[in-house]
């Protein structure tokens, strides 16, 4: 049986989508300094389970039902991001405590790892483009590619 060209589609940016906003989120980190706080954290975890069920779509029987994972990801990501937007914007108070990444390097001890390690907030943007930070844009992202995905599985079923 093939696949109409919607699911494939669908499929792909199942799989484009959170590897891209995952690696936005690893370049931001790494390449300019921009340290996740336990909400961005929160936020990157279901990318991974939707890169996960994305990538397995392509090797499994029950391909939609992955792909729908998929998406349920970005969903769920989206809605997180969402809720740390709000905190950043100061609509809603968030998680009381702050998060920092704390591996050691060059020989380092833990203990020196998490003094040195920078304390990130969680109501604060680090950075915004027209006044969107990166939860902001997460949550954008995150939903509409969602909500895309599952219009096009549904095309399939309408077909």
């Amino acid at each position: 049986m093939t696949d109409l060209p919607s699911v494939r589609l669908a499929q792909r940016l199942a799989l484009a989508l959170p590897a891209a906003l995952l690696a936005g989120a690893y370049i931001s980190q790494y390449g300019f300094g921009l340290f996740p706080c336990e909400m961005c954290w929160w936020q990157r975890w279901p990318h991974f389970a939707a890169l996960a069920f994305a990538a397995l779509s392509f090797l499994a029987p029950h391909k939609k039902l992955l792909i729908a994972w998929a998406a349920g990801g970005l969903l769920t990501s989206g809605a997180i991001g969402f809720f740390h937007a709000g905190v950043e914007y100061g609509l809603w108070e968030g998680v009381t405590s702050c998060a920092a990444i704390a591996l050691p390097e060059n020989g380092e001890s833990a203990l020196d790892a998490i003094m040195n390690s920078p304390l990130v907030r969680c109501d604060e943007a680090p950075w915004t483009l027209f006044g969107i930070s990166l939860a902001g844009f997460n949550f954008l992202f995150s939903t509409i590619g969602g909500l895309a995905i599952f219009r096009l599985l549904a095309k399939d079923k309408a077909a």
